[in-house]
C-alpha cells in the first residue's frame, strides 16, 4: 500500500502536468518520480516540451513552505548560498506566462 506521502506527491506531479497542458505544453510524469522512467536523471520528476527546449521539473510539496521562501508581496524571492549560483522562485503560472515570451515558444 502506497505511503500518504507518496500519494500527496504523486497527485502533486499529476496536478502540475495538468496544468502545463491547460497552458499548451506537452509533458509527461516520470513513472514513480524517478526520471530513468523517461531517459531523465532520476531526480526529474516531469519533462515539459516548450517549444524551444525541454524543461525538466522537480516537485516538491509540504506541509508548509519556510517563510523566506514565501513570496510575501514580493513577485519573485531571488536568494543563493555563499559563492553559488541565484535561483528565483515565482508562481508557477507565472513562469508559464513568461514562457510565452520566449522566441518559437507555443502559442496559447
Amino acid at each position: 500500500m502506497t505511503s500518504p506521502s507518496k500519494t500527496k506527491g504523486n497527485t502533486y506531479e499529476r496536478e502540475i502536468v495538468e496544468l502545463l497542458q491547460a497552458f499548451g505544453y506537452k509533458a509527461e510524469r516520470a513513472w514513480g518520480s524517478d526520471g530513468r522512467s523517461i531517459g531523465m536523471p532520476a531526480d526529474v520528476d516531469i519533462v515539459a516540451d516548450t517549444g524551444f527546449s525541454k524543461l525538466k521539473i522537480q516537485c516538491k510539496r509540504r506541509k508548509q513552505i519556510p517563510k523566506w521562501l514565501q513570496l510575501g508581496n514580493s513577485d519573485i524571492v531571488v536568494f543563493r548560498a555563499d559563492r553559488k549560483e541565484s535561483y528565483a522562485i515565482l508562481k508557477f503560472d507565472d513562469l508559464l506566462k513568461c514562457l510565452r515570451f520566449i522566441p518559437n515558444a507555443p502559442d496559447v
